[in-house]
């Protein structure tokens, strides 16, 4: 029994645990910081894999995040395409799905990194999935990062459209 138990706890601990480990402490620092929310669970939210998405959300990339058995917002992990290799990043969203926080995690280029400075990505912060912004024109460019600012800049928009699908079809 208590080996059974114990085989229980470890198996729900990694399956709700799927984003990099390594970055586990980082996110779950920028979750407390964004949403004032110090103990917190993860319920990774499965995504229908027939659902027509704009931006493909794997069953591993999406959450939700509880604080005492309330909703207190939703957390996206996932990544974009830079110029020769793929970034990631993390969308915290509020309980009504309006973006608190974003943040690059991982950046693997020699160029671009500007787009993880605090300042630039501050310029998604508030936007609702009703939103819609055109880079270089509601989000500043970055010289040196065209790739990667635009990749992302995308990403976010295919995400809050994906966001307003997935609420339709009380997935959220």
């Amino acid at each position: 029994m208590k080996y059974a138990l114990l085989f229980l706890l470890i198996t729900f601990t990694l399956l709700s645990f799927t984003y990099p480990k390594k970055m586990g402490n980082k996110i779950n620092k920028e979750i407390k910081a964004s949403l004032g929310v110090e103990s917190f669970i993860l319920n990774q939210i499965k995504v229908d894999s027939d659902l027509a998405l704009p931006l493909r959300i794997e069953n591993e990339s999406l959450f939700r995040i509880e604080s005492f058995s309330k909703i207190s917002g939703y957390l996206y992990y996932g990544q974009a395409k830079g110029k020769a290799a793929k970034f990631d990043y993390i969308v915290i969203f509020d309980k009504d799905l309006i973006i608190a926080k974003i943040k690059l995690m991982a950046y693997r280029e020699s160029y671009g990194g500007e787009i993880g400075s605090v300042r630039w990505l501050k310029q998604f912060i508030g936007l609702t999935p009703k939103s819609s912004v055109i880079y270089k024109k509601d989000i500043a460019a970055i010289s040196g990062a065209t790739i990667s600012a635009s990749a992302l800049t995308r990403d976010v928009n295919k995400l809050l459209q994906s966001i307003v699908i997935l609420k339709e079809k009380n997935k959220l």
